[in-house]
């Protein structure tokens, strides 16, 4: 099968950084779906890993963990999906990618592909939503309101694929006033084009633009990028017993300055489900389906920013550079192979 790859970690701008290759089909076992891939999406840790993880016992590496697709085999353990079904997911970490014509994927994080939307907008959801999800309802736990404060989040990184479909996810399942954060004016306009109440700009102190909006301290924020540089601000500006989360990879931290407001504090991972096999490991097949729903039902969007073309080493090379940019709005996905 067609599939993209590397054997040591590089640049991306080094020839070898990702290359096509030609490698064996896999064959599904236990619970896995062996998935026909039609489309994926790039991500931060696609970028992450491309870099610092090489293949092992010099055999290729596979990236890639967002994916749409079409069920092609299952697995003898396979109770809830049958050949021809299609579905959309974001992978585990430690298996090869979703950069290839087949995949395996154990069953338990696998959900329907929403109807209404094609093969590139679906392969965009997965690994953000999931990380937005769990993020807000299982780390913040928004539902409980903090004693005493106006239910209300700021979300930083306002214009990324995580805070993307947080924002959405904000106004259609909770009551909360919305900030989001932007430093452009085009991604000001995406963020606000979401769903936020209210956009205010990263690049200035935080803290005081919060503050200029009158609403008083947030009990809730959601950091989804450069979390080292907000950090003091976030101290500032939120609530006493508010929560924090992040979902970066910003190096140590001194959370003591969130001791004397009893901020609580939570790094998201959303592999760590499929990573450890925990048991409630099957919840992230079914809060897909509920973004599925969502999305059939018109109540949030794809966060699908730009098409880079077919599933090759040179499309996907240019996306890493673009995510590795920051400059990226929503989402870069690709769609079929060639030929």
């Amino acid at each position: 099968m067609r599939a993209i790859g590397y054997k040591t970690p590089q640049a991306i701008e080094h020839p070898e950084a990702l290359v096509d290759a030609e490698l064996p089909k896999p064959e599904a076992q236990g619970r896995d779906l062996l998935v026909e891939i039609r489309a994926v999406a790039v991500n931060p840790i696609d970028t992450k890993v491309r870099r610092r993880g090489g293949a092992p016992d010099g055999g290729w590496r596979v990236l890639g963990w967002d994916a749409a697709g079409v069920v092609a085999g299952i697995g003898p353990q396979v109770t809830g999906f049958a050949v021809g079904d299609e579905v959309f997911y974001a992978g585990a970490l430690e298996r090869q990618g979703t950069n290839a014509e087949f995949h395996l994927v154990d069953e338990r994080i696998v959900g329907r592909k929403p109807r209404s939307i094609g093969w590139a907008e679906a392969a965009a959801l997965p690994l953000t939503a999931i990380t937005a999800w769990e993020g807000m309802f299982d780390r913040l736990d928004v539902r409980r309101p903090v004693p005493g404060v106006a239910p209300m989040i700021l979300i930083i990184g306002g214009a990324g694929g995580v805070a993307s479909i947080a924002v959405q996810l904000a106004k259609k399942l909770t009551d909360l006033t919305v900030i989001g954060t932007a430093s452009r004016p085009e991604t000001a306009k995406w963020v606000k084009s979401l769903g936020a109440d209210h956009v205010v700009d990263h690049a200035k102190p935080l803290a005081e633009e919060v503050a200029k909006l009158g609403l008083g301290a947030p009990g809730f924020v959601y950091s989804t990028t450069r979390t080292d540089l907000h950090l003091a601000a976030i101290g500032d500006l939120i609530a006493p017993q508010g929560r924090f989360v992040l979902i970066d990879d910003p190096g140590p931290l001194d959370v003591s300055l969130f001791k004397r407001k009893s901020v609580s504090t939570h790094w998201e991972l959303m592999f760590t489900r499929s990573m450890f096999g925990t048991a409630d490991m099957a919840e992230q097949g079914v809060l897909l389906n509920e973004v599925a729903r969502l999305v059939d039902d018109g109540e949030i969007r794809t966060t699908m920013g730009e098409h880079y073309g077919v599933i090759n080493a040179e499309n996907l090379r240019r996306a890493h550079a673009m995510v590795e940019s920051g400059k990226a709005v929503g989402k870069i996905v690709l769609e079929g192979f060639e030929g």
